[in-house]
């Protein structure tokens, strides 16, 4: 946190939005810690206590505010190691790597760090030991469930990471001095309306501006046959996680500055992983602020940030098929591409039943592929040397060889993805964009961006992007979006290999 106390005061007085989840604010004449947007009436300086995260206020035995509901805050976006490191530390206990005693010794093999050194680095970065950063994500998982849904309370328990509805009770009454069921009485009049819905409809947070048009408009013009729709304004795709599968809708709330998110019961189990992903594939943990303050600054970069405010980088709901489809992408028209993915999709994702017309497959898993041949690609129409690139790609994720998920470090996932057939520094680098989630990613390549900056060399193009770092992959996006500006949809271009024509990159 940068900011003294009297200027987070201010902050506070102002109930800024650009501050949401940048700090929590602990009232000590209540007890109680609130976002700095909280409608409740602006407590006295000499009451507050700052705090970087929920962990902290939490640890320093506040209690969350039923008002503002400190688990809808926006994160912050990690741009160094430390930051990455514990950010990632918390999206594995979302995705439950920490249910078990040796839990924190395998997020630590798999980062490939000792378990001394995550708990050093969890505890200087978010102020918890990654126990009680555990037990405050699910604490404030549950409570979103019990206040937005008729979950039963024993569902919610499950639901949010705990092993019996005896150690929630419990987890809950010591951390907020009451029993959850206090929360779900606001909520019983959902109760008959819930019984005959098939679904949950939760809330995810973002840091306003948000430009869900443009970021609508980009993965409309790349979505999966069979496995994502892009149509009325909102996203939907199939879902197949720990081995539970569905389908998910989101739309945007704006006024709740907000996306609005629909899941079937069947994918409960597995929300806090599926929330975590939709987070990455809305880079709903942008900083706007920062990121444009920073771009804003270079004369060329200065109007496209100034006609696209709230410009967010696309995630990846998931690695694998992000990184098939930028292959698939290469030196190809976005039109050729999408027809290849929907080929692909058909041929190796597993049928997977849904209420929406269009969803009806599951994307292909790198186990799958891997147990492919490369000619049954290449049957698909696929160039040789890309279904090659495909099936390597495939067996170095199922063997665990190469991660591309966030926060993965993006120097080693590029080497590897580099050292494989097919697959060049263009690809990589988008890869390391999207997947991998990473914030300063440069395509110095691309043949948009550098006509762009005045048809400039690579090199040139790459000593030109150090002024906009840690914020290179939002520079590109702006760049592309000015590129195509009718489309919007930041398609960016490559030089053709053995060839000098130019052809649109579709990933």
């Amino acid at each position: 946190m940068t900011l003294d106390v009297a200027q987070l005061y201010d902050a506070l007085a102002s109930r800024d939005p650009r501050f949401d989840g940048v700090f929590f604010v602990g009232v000590t004449s209540t007890g109680i810690y609130c976002r700095p947007i909280c409608p409740a009436k602006t407590p006295k300086p000499a009451n507050c206590r700052f705090f970087d995260n929920a962990e902290a206020a939490e640890k320093a035995n506040f209690r969350p505010c039923l008002r503002c509901r400190p688990e809808l805050a926006p994160g912050t976006a990690p741009v160094d190691d430390a930051h990455r490191i514990a950010a990632l530390v918390a999206q594995r206990i979302d995705e439950g790597m920490l249910d078990d005693g040796a839990g924190l010794e395998r997020v630590a093999t798999h980062f490939g760090w000792s378990s001394r050194q995550i708990r050093r680095i969890v505890q200087r970065e978010l102020g918890v030991s990654p126990i009680e950063l555990v037990l405050t994500r699910r604490l404030l998982l549950a409570k979103q469930l019990l206040t937005e849904t008729a979950l039963p309370v024993t569902q919610v328990a499950h639901a949010s990471g705990f092993a019996s509805l005896r150690r929630f009770n419990d987890a809950f009454a010591k951390r907020y001095g009451m029993p959850p069921t206090r929360l779900r009485r606001a909520t019983d009049g959902l109760a008959g309306r819930a019984a005959a819905q098939a679904t949950l409809r939760l809330q995810l947070a973002y840091r306003p501006p948000f430009d869900w048009e443009g970021l609508l408009d980009f993965l409309g013009a790349r979505v999966l046959a069979g496995v994502e729709l892009v149509e009325d304004g909102s996203y939907s795709r199939t879902v197949g996680l720990g081995g539970h599968s569905g389908w998910v809708r989101v739309r945007h709330a704006p006024r709740q500055r907000a996306l609005l998110v629909e899941l079937p019961h069947a994918l409960t189990p597995v929300l806090p992983a599926l929330l975590g992903r939709l987070r990455h594939l809305f880079d709903l943990s942008a900083r706007p602020d920062l990121i444009a303050g920073r771009l804003a600054q270079d004369p060329r970069l200065a109007a496209a940030v100034a006609r696209n405010p709230g410009l967010r980088v696309p995630g990846a709901f998931d690695g694998f098929e992000l990184a098939v489809r930028a292959v698939l992408g290469q030196q190809v028209t976005v039109k050729a591409a999408t027809t290849l993915a929907g080929r692909f999709v058909e041929a190796f994702g597993e049928p997977v039943a849904t209420p929406h017309p269009g969803l009806e497959r599951l994307a292909p898993t790198p186990a799958r592929v891997a147990a492919a041949s490369a000619d049954e690609i290449a049957r698909l129409g696929i160039v040789q040397s890309r279904a090659g690139g495909i099936l390597a790609l495939a067996s170095e994720l199922a063997s665990g060889r190469l991660r591309l998920e966030a926060g993965a470090p993006p120097d080693e996932a590029i080497e590897r993805l580099v050292a494989l057939p097919g697959i060049g520094r263009w690809t990589a680098q988008y890869v390391a964009m999207r997947a991998l989630r990473w914030p300063d990613a440069f395509p110095r390549e691309d043949v948009a961006l550098r006509n762009r900056l005045g048809g400039i060399s690579a090199a040139e193009a790459g000593a030109m992007s150090e002024a906009w770092r840690p914020w290179r992959s939002y520079a590109v996006l702006h760049l592309w979006r000015e590129a195509d500006p009718v489309r919007g949809s930041g398609a960016g271009q490559r030089r053709a290999t053995g060839s000098s024509a130019r052809r649109l990159q579709s990933t």
